[in-house]
């Protein structure tokens, strides 16, 4: 069975990026996360990192029609 694309699941999806706090580290065994989902807490996938030197904490970015966008380009 193929996973299908997330595009094929919503034409609107955000992809939230947090590197987690010591504690949350502790307790997922992971660095930080990605949640793709549709905007209102529907979660369609979450990724797991182990390590990252990803410079934020957090972003949120937007994908629509097939564009990346940031939260001003929205």
């Amino acid at each position: 069975m193929q996973k299908k694309s997330l595009s094929n699941r919503s034409s609107f999806i955000t992809i939230d990026f947090k590197r987690l706090s010591e504690k949350e580290q502790f307790e997922t065994q992971c660095e930080a996360i990605i949640n793709y989902s549709d905007g209102n807490d529907k979660i369609f996938e979450t990724h797991r990192y182990d390590v990252t030197d990803f410079p934020l904490d957090e972003l949120r970015l937007f994908f629509v029609d097939n564009t990346l966008m940031l939260p001003s380009e929205y």
